[in-house]
């Protein structure tokens, strides 16, 4: 069980001058990622301590000499591994974002990075300053310039790659009608008998679906979906008991465990930075 510690911490918000774009300072002494994904780019930046991450089946580290970047869609996971601290900035960034920004550099493609972790102090040094004059709401010129020359420096110099190819037809078919099925029936305490029904597969054929098409357990993905709509109520104001349960979720308290084992934050934090 992880220990109470007054400094394991994250604050979260928005940025309003760029809409989509979201940032995250993290103090973390006990903090694990459960596998997940994010539907925009993730670039993270190590300001003292570290941890382990996982990604593509690899256990890398997260350090100051590295740059962690996370493609759209892309699982990865972390946990404290021998650190007894993890201090990092993060930006999470939409991927029209990045589609606007590598049109104007004449690429008309948001590019893939074909690794997870980037050795480039430069750059590593221009995020962080970036992301400091955000949180401080400074002058909004310099800091859009900042944005979009720190930006179009890390796809210019890592995004180097094409995305793999999709999953077979049939996969991708079968796929798409579990999907709908849980995105309609959420907020439901759906089986693995209740999806594989609905394909004509076993549970044990979907797990192995699902690992096929999207790296993930029909269980954690399920629990994305959960959790992505749970933010769409914590963003309109519904409170945080009334969206864990019509979320599918068992209680208040699995909901905030799940929220942060996912974001690093809790429900109640990113309603504040949502409002």
């Amino acid at each position: 069980m992880a220990r109470h510690d007054p400094h394991n911490t994250a604050r979260y918000w928005n940025d309003l001058a760029m809409p989509g774009l979201s940032l995250m300072c993290a103090d973390f002494t006990t903090q694990e990622f459960a596998p997940h994904v994010h539907e925009g780019f993730v670039v993270a930046a190590t300001e003292s301590g570290g941890a382990e991450v996982k990604s593509r089946g690899v256990v890398g580290r997260a350090q100051t000499s590295k740059l962690l970047v996370f493609n759209p869609g892309e699982p990865h996971s972390g946990w404290m591994g021998r650190s007894s601290e993890w201090r990092y900035r993060a930006f999470y960034v939409p991927k029209r974002a990045i589609d606007d920004l590598t049109r104007g550099l004449g690429t008309y493609r948001s590019g893939y990075f074909c690794r997870n972790e980037f050795g480039d102090a430069d750059l590593i040094g221009r995020l962080l300053r970036l992301h400091g004059e955000l949180e401080r709401g400074t002058d909004r010129l310099r800091t859009r310039e900042l944005f979009l020359e720190g930006f179009a420096t890390l796809f210019e110099r890592h995004a180097d790659g094409n995305p793999p190819p999709p999953a077979a037809p049939r996969d991708r078919s079968l796929l798409a009608l579990v999907d709908a099925m849980m995105q309609d029936r959420y907020g439901e305490p759906l089986t693995l008998d209740d999806l594989a029904d609905q394909v004509g597969l076993t549970p044990f054929q979907l797990i192995g679906l699902f690992k096929r098409t999207v790296s993930l357990t029909p269980h954690a993905y399920l629990t994305q979906i959960r959790l992505a709509r749970a933010c769409d109520h914590l963003a309109r104001g519904d409170a945080i008991a009334h969206t864990a349960i019509v979320c599918g979720f068992y209680d208040q308290a699995a909901f905030t465990h799940h929220f942060k084992r996912c974001y690093g934050i809790t429900p109640r934090q990113y309603a504040r930075a949502a409002a």
